[in-house]
């Protein structure tokens, strides 16, 4: 049983899920939701865990026949059943804790997770693969203010730089599997384009958020430079980790990166609507 548990967990796709889950929450508190944020942090949660779930359920099949140990249902440490109801799950229990912060919020929660099973779904495999993450990451935002009175829509600044987080992250996912990616019929935007060309990419995209977010109106000139400073330095240590050969910490890395920007979006004054 509790290897069964270590193979759920690991399936889940943990560190990704718990950032944006994090994230979402501290935008939450941020923006003004006070109490009600803890239903963000939970929606938000759940939504991740059915789409890391759904992740791994879905790729069984091409993760055995590549031969990837590294995956729990193909270590053998729990069954694809298991994962694939998990997920199941975890989708249903998103709709009703969504609805907490109101049909709006939920509408737009629920829009993004759908993006995400979509991309998982298939959508991975096509050259369209950046527009789920675009889309269920630029949604975030929206499903934070629609959930305060008077349920206003994000600055649109706000909704491009998560949108550019989440394509960022998904362009620099892929550097280190493209090889088996491609052996088992993934061939996304990033595979097509290649390994270095995806890491580029992924970190052009990282420091455009960096720079969306420092356009925000904000009082505080000097903490924000300072932070967006950090912010492209981060983005190069990715570049320089992935192309010495260390796609982890590379990883790490844009983790690092996402919620860095995070924090010079609170450095900025945390303002995700119009004041």
């Amino acid at each position: 049983m509790l290897r069964k548990i270590r193979g759920l967990i690991r399936a889940s796709h943990l560190p990704p899920t718990l950032a944006v889950t994090a994230a979402t929450t501290v935008l939450a508190v941020e923006a003004g939701r006070g109490r009600s944020s803890i239903w963000v942090a939970v929606a938000v949660l759940a939504g991740q865990l059915s789409v890391g779930w759904s992740n791994d359920a879905f790729d069984a099949a091409r993760d055995t026949t590549a031969g990837r140990r590294e995956k729990p249902i193909v270590a053998g440490d729990v069954g694809q059943r298991a994962v694939a109801m998990s997920a199941l799950l975890a989708l249903v229990a998103s709709v009703p804790l969504s609805l907490a912060s109101g049909w709006r919020a939920a509408s737009v929660h629920l829009i993004a997770i759908g993006a995400a099973w979509s991309y998982n779904a298939g959508i991975k495999s096509t050259w369209l693969s950046p527009i789920p993450y675009a889309l269920a990451f630029g949604l975030l935002p929206a499903f934070v203010t629609l959930g305060l009175p008077g349920h206003p829509w994000p600055l649109p600044a706000a909704m491009g730089a998560t949108a550019l987080i989440g394509v960022g992250a998904h362009f620099i996912n892929t550097v280190p599997d493209v090889e088996h990616d491609l052996a088992t019929g993934i061939a996304g935007l990033p595979q097509q384009i290649g390994p270095t060309r995806s890491l580029l990419v992924g970190v052009a995209m990282l420091a455009l958020a960096a720079i969306f977010i420092a356009a925000l109106p904000s009082e505080r000139v000097a903490l924000r430079a300072l932070v967006t400073a950090l912010a492209l330095l981060i983005d190069a240590l990715v570049v320089i980790e992935a192309l010495q050969g260390n796609p982890r910490a590379a990883w790490l890395l844009t983790l690092l990166s996402a919620l860095v920007c995070l924090g010079l979006f609170v450095a900025s004054g945390g303002n995700l609507v119009a004041s």
